[in-house]
């Protein structure tokens, strides 16, 4: 079995742990405790069961199971005082108590290529942006290239394996060569950043397309990428083809004409920089609420574990101040490439009347309305399954 959790990924068939797209160097007996513990989650394992499942019932001493255990620790960076992932419980043994996703070990077909069915597979690679800074991106797939803009929150890693974002990103993945990059301040890319502001988030989709060698796209812009993505196009028209823009916005929080919702979001602001990282959820659960209120719990644990996982508070409130300052009205008239402009009807993280603005200023733009309050949508949402076929055949024109 392939398990999922933050920025791991572990393969039992191949017996390879892998971290932010890195492998890890372990010894095979720490990775047999590792999944041994992640098999029987479930419960308290005794260390006569581990030295019974892991050492074929030798006699080893209580010193050289603490060590295994210490070291199966480093590999996954826990230490014995926080305890993330494996937990000490006195007197009885060890439980796995990480978030995970399982999915089937990858297979190849005889002959070494992967089968159609096959889990797709993404390549990270790096590059930097004008002013240095490091930008991670990951293409996936195959197909006419379809580039997405980054939008506030993203981990290429994590949102790969997760529940919030997989269906999505697999979907476009299998039709498409898909580009997705960790803007900065973000996932993989630099933290060590503070500029934030548009025309550097601009300049770092500019040269993740131009690293990766895109001469000709269709962009797709989801919630914040939205602007970064219609900023893209009026500059370059000749590069890109076609144009989606989902649940975005031509004016920033603090650009609208909406007072309580601008003193609601400093506030947010100003409790993310005091309760981001905590192991308090409380602060990320009012994101989650907001962007996924009629999620599953899975994946509103998982959104939850995502914000934490993805940057800093600093950055975070940095980001999100820089996105409340966009005002591209000036832009829409001038987008020349066909345009698809999706809106959840009900959505409280990008208020409706936005996406309206957006339609009604982009020439020839068509509009869909998606009846649901999600604005990132579940798979589980019948809107998922609207929204996914109106992009397909809008892509397919």
């Amino acid at each position: 079995m392939r398990y999922v959790f933050d920025s791991f990924v572990l393969d039992g068939a191949t017996r390879e742990l892998v971290a932010s797209g890195t492998p890890v160097r372990i010894e095979p007996k720490v990775l047999d405790l590792i999944l041994h513990l992640i098999g029987a989650r479930d419960r308290v394992v005794s260390k006569d069961e581990l030295v019974e499942a892991v050492w074929q019932g030798r006699i080893i001493s209580d010193a050289a199971i603490s060590s295994a255990v210490s070291a199966a620790r480093r590999a996954l960076g826990d230490d014995g005082h926080e305890q993330r992932y494996l937990r000490t419980v006195h007197g009885r043994g060890f439980r796995f108590v990480g978030a995970l996703v399982e999915t089937a070990s990858e297979a190849p077909r005889a002959g070494g290529a992967p089968g159609a069915d096959a889990p797709l597979r993404q390549e990270i690679r790096y590059c930097r942006s004008p002013d240095g800074t490091r930008i991670a991106y990951a293409t996936a797939g195959s197909g006419p290239p379809l580039v997405k803009a980054a939008n506030w929150l993203h981990h290429l890693d994590f949102d790969w394996e997760s529940p919030v974002w997989r269906h999505m990103f697999g979907a476009l993945a299998r039709r498409h060569t898909l580009l997705r990059y960790d803007g900065r301040g973000m996932g993989l890319s630099a933290w060590d950043v503070t500029d934030f502001s548009i025309e550097r988030q601009i300049e770092d989709l500019e040269t993740v397309v131009d690293h990766a060698g895109f001469k000709r796209f269709a962009m797709m812009g989801l919630s914040q990428g939205c602007a970064k993505a219609i900023h893209y196009a009026v500059r370059h028209p000749e590069r890109v083809t076609r144009l989606v823009l989902l649940g975005g916005y031509a004016r920033g929080w603090k650009r609208r004409d909406n007072p309580d919702g601008s003193v609601l979001r400093h506030a947010a602001i100003e409790m993310i920089r005091v309760g981001w990282g905590g192991t308090n959820p409380a602060v990320r659960q009012l994101f989650t609420a907001l962007y996924m209120p009629d999620a599953p719990a899975e994946s509103q644990h998982w959104f939850s574990d995502l914000q934490r996982k993805t940057t800093s508070a600093e950055n975070a409130a940095a980001i999100l101040e820089a996105h409340g300052d966009v005002d591209i009205r000036d832009l829409l008239g001038k987008v020349t490439v066909p345009t698809l402009v999706i809106h959840s009807r009900h959505d409280a993280g990008v208020p409706f009347d936005q996406g309206q603005e957006l339609a009604a200023g982009i020439p020839g733009a068509r509009f869909a309305v998606l009846d649901t309050t999600n604005h990132i949508l579940p798979a589980t949402d019948p809107a998922w399954d609207r929204c996914s076929g109106l992009i397909e055949e809008f892509l397919a024109e």
